[in-house]
Formats: structure tokens, C-alpha cells, sequence
């Protein structure tokens, strides 16, 4: 007996629309075999919903009613000075800039003056000039259960590909810009892969931004990056593209020794999944990850980590806060799983929102998987309106009570934004949850 598997408008929307722009997608043979293979993976998989335990409380099947028209070497007319302003305090963060604006390569409004061992190209490049090279690493995703990564494979039109060499420390952060322009609803697929070599040191920070007046879209994006053995990263994703929806996924592989530190930073989307999943490669590593959300209305921020401590003596923290005002909803889900061999393992996470209105909602599902015995790991998760005793003993010392619970947000938002080492984009960064912090209602 066949059964007929019911797809709604905006799955059947992703199938149709492949099939249009397919042609126009850049890639040679073995790119387009990937995508081929990509899209029919998502048919049968379909967008995920409720009843898949990773999407519990964000269910896409029923948020997703239709799907924006893709871009397609889109040449919408952008100059730096709307560059500057949608990046707001990033654009005074002394950095090489690359820029993408509607998934495209826009070489006129990037500025890179890398030192000798680091190598920054446009991908959409490479999958016309070097597709065997890249094809491999493009269809080497985190599992072929994950539709927004298949999505991605199937749909992805440009975005970064990074090379750091062995032992190479960069002099200022490289910043990729994913811009959002036009008049036109679009959905904008992009993705990065970073390579970063023994002993090497580098921060990379990107930044999603909508400029004034754009249409609201749909974007998702992927971060493949590899980290060598003693090799220190920072790593930094900025979302402040307006009402948008926005799909992330960060796949990272640590080598012995090294020292991750990745941050994620979300600003009001529509509705945002940010879903990272690592894995430890080598004995020694060290991972720091955290975030910081703001949310409000009814906006939907979904943070998703997998930590996978699969050598020993490894260790990781994570700390995520959020910010939540009106009817918003955010999600964490952070799962570690230690494996057997992963002896020595030193694992903490902690998730805490902050509710500014008794109709905003946080669903926090924190998990320890441990199959080894000498192990210290743990977890926590908690949130709570502002105590009142401390609002009083601001307006005590003369402090209004408006200003008063401002500045205590900021301290709270603040902790997770303090993990930043790099002082210029922390303090870019403070200053842009300041300013939302001052619109809170």
C-alpha cells in the first residue's frame, strides 16, 4: 500500500522553487548533484515540527505559511553609507569587511587587506572555478536528518570561504556582512566554510543586518568551521536584520588543544532558530560558548547546541541570556553528551531569561547525556521578572525608577556580552543591546 505524503504550501513552495532557479544557482557537476541530492532529502524530510523533539517549541511546519521567491544574483544598488548605518555600532569596529548583500558577493563595498597566510574568497566563486574542492566539505553536513541544513546545500548562492594557515595570529577581525536590500520579500541562502590551521589565532564576526526600508525576508545561513589543533577563534554572529526570519546553523570541529569562543548575539527577528552542534576531535579543547537574545511583541527566539565531548580532557561553558518583553517567546535547548573515551570532561551550561512582561514565556530543556564516569558536568537554567528589592535600593540613591530598571537589565544582559575578549566589538556590541534596551516597553 502507498501512502501519499501531505506537504503544505510553503514545503511544496521549496521543491517548486528549486526547480526554477535551479539552472541559475552557481556550481559545476558536482555541486549540482549535491543540490539535487539536498532538495530530495528535504522532500522526504519536509519542515521540521512539534512531534521532532529537537523542534518542540519551534514548530516551522505550522509557523512557515509561504516562502519568499529566492535571490538570484541579485543586484540591488546599495552604497557604503547604507552599509554603515544598518551595521550601526559594528561599522566603527576596525575590521576587513567582506560584504553580501541578497546572498551576492559585492566586491565594490568590501575592504580587505589580510596578512600573507590568510585567504578570504567568495564561495559562489570557488563553486564555479573549483567545485570538486569544495563539493566534499559542502555535502558533509551534521547529519542528513537536518532539513534546514539541506535546505541550505540545496539553495545556497554565495558566503565565505576562509583559510587560515598554521601558526598565523591575524592583526584585526574579519567581519562578513550579510546584507538585506530591496523593496521585495526574498529568501537569502548562504554559507561559510573556515578553515583554520595549526597554532593559528583569528576573530570572525558575522554580521546580519536589513538596511532602511528593505523588505522583510527569510534568510539561512551555515558556518562550517574546522579549528586546528591549538588554534584560538573567536567567533561572533550578529542578528539585527529587522522583523525577519531567520534559520543559523554553526557546525564546528575542534582539534586538540584549541580554544574555541563563539557568540551569538539576536535582535528582534520575527521568528530566529539558531542551532549549533560540536564536536571535539582532539583531547585538550576548550569551548566557550554564549549568547545574548532580546526579544519582544511576539517575536520567537530559538537557541539549539548539541555539545559532543567525544575526546578526552576536554572542556565547556555556556551561557546564554535573553531578554523578553511583551507576548515574545524564547527557547534554549542545550544538550552535552560525553562519550565513553571522554575521560576528564568538564562541562557547565547555564540558560536565564529575564521577563520584562508577565505575558512573555522562556521554555528551557537543558540535557546531560554521560557515558563516561570520571566526569564533572552540570546545568542550570532559571527566570525571573526584576526583583523589586533591588529596583528599590536604585530609587532609594536617587536613581527614577525607569532608569533604575534599565540599568538593571543592561547588567544582565551585559554578563553574557562581557564573554566578547575582542573590546571593540563588545563594546559595539553592548552599545546595540543598549539601544533596544532603551525602546523596551
Amino acid at each position: 500500500m502507498t501512502v501519499a505524503v501531505m506537504r503544505t504550501k510553503a514545503e511544496q513552495a521549496y521543491t517548486d522553487q528549486f526547480e526554477s532557479v535551479a539552472a541559475r544557482l552557481p556550481g559545476g557537476p558536482a555541486v549540482v548533484e549535491a543540490r539535487k541530492a539536498a532538495i530530495l532529502a528535504f522532500g522526504g524530510l519536509g519542515l521540521p515540527h512539534r512531534r521532532i523533539e529537537e523542534f518542540k517549541y519551534t514548530d516551522l511546519r505550522a509557523a512557515f505559511k509561504d516562502v519568499p521567491p529566492p535571490a538570484v544574483n541579485d543586484e540591488t544598488a546599495v552604497t557604503a553609507a547604507d552599509l554603515d548605518a544598518a551595521l550601526g555600532p559594528l561599522a566603527a569596529v576596525e575590521a576587513d569587511r567582506v560584504v553580501f548583500v541578497n546572498g551576492r558577493y559585492r566586491p565594490e563595498l568590501s575592504q580587505v587587506e589580510t596578512a600573507k597566510g590568510i585567504d578570504v574568497k567568495p564561495l559562489g566563486t570557488a563553486l564555479i572555478e573549483a567545485p570538486h574542492k569544495v563539493a566534499e566539505r559542502l555535502t558533509n553536513i551534521h547529519g542528513a536528518s537536518d532539513a534546514l541544513a539541506q535546505l541550505n546545500t540545496a539553495y545556497m548562492t554565495d558566503g565565505a570561504i576562509v583559510r587560515v594557515a598554521d601558526g598565523v595570529a591575524a592583526a584585526r577581525p574579519l567581519l562578513l556582512v550579510f546584507a538585506g536590500a530591496g523593496l521585495s520579500q526574498r529568501s537569502v541562502t548562504t554559507r561559510n566554510v573556515v578553515s583554520i590551521g595549526a597554532g593559528a589565532s583569528v576573530t570572525i564576526c558575522e554580521a546580519f543586518v536589513r538596511l532602511a526600508g528593505a523588505a522583510d525576508g527569510q534568510s539561512n545561513t551555515l558556518t562550517d568551521i574546522a579549528v586546528g589543533d591549538r588554534a584560538v577563534v573567536t567567533h561572533v554572529k550578529t542578528h539585527t536584520a529587522g522583523h525577519d526570519t531567520h534559520l543559523a546553523t554553526w557546525i564546528i570541529g575542534l582539534g586538540a588543544g584549541s580554544d574555541y569562543r563563539g557568540f551569538q548575539f539576536t535582535e528582534s527577528p520575527k521568528l530566529a532558530r539558531n542551532q549549533m552542534f560540536v564536536l571535539y576531535q582532539g583531547s585538550g579543547a576548550k569551548l566557550d560558548l554564549s549568547g545574548a537574545f532580546l526579544a519582544r511583541g511576539t517575536e520567537h527566539i530559538d537557541t539549539t547546541l548539541v555539545v559532543d565531548h567525544a575526546e578526552p580532557g576536554c572542556e565547556s561553558r555556556e551561557l546564554f541570556k535573553g531578554v523578553l518583553d511583551g507576548a515574545a517567546r524564547g527557547v534554549f535547548q542545550g544538550k552535552i553528551v560525553v562519550r565513553q573515551k571522554a575521560q576528564k570532561t568538564d562541562g557547565k551550561q547555564m540558560a536565564q531569561a529575564l521577563m520584562l512582561s508577565e505575558n512573555a514565556e522562556f521554555d528551557s530543556k537543558p540535557e546531560l547525556e554521560i557515558y563516561a564516569d570520571d566526569v564533572v558536568c552540570g546545568h542550570g537554567s532559571t527566570s525571573a521578572q526584576l526583583d523589586p528589592d533591588l529596583v528599590f535600593y536604585c530609587r532609594a540613591r536617587g536613581i527614577p525608577e525607569a532608569e533604575a530598571r534599565a540599568l538593571l537589565t543592561e547588567s544582565f544582559i551585559g554578563e553574557a556580552i562581557d564573554r566578547v575578549e575582542d573590546t571593540p566589538l563588545r563594546e559595539a556590541l553592548m552599545e546595540t543591546a543598549r539601544r533596544w534596551l532603551r525602546t523596551a516597553g
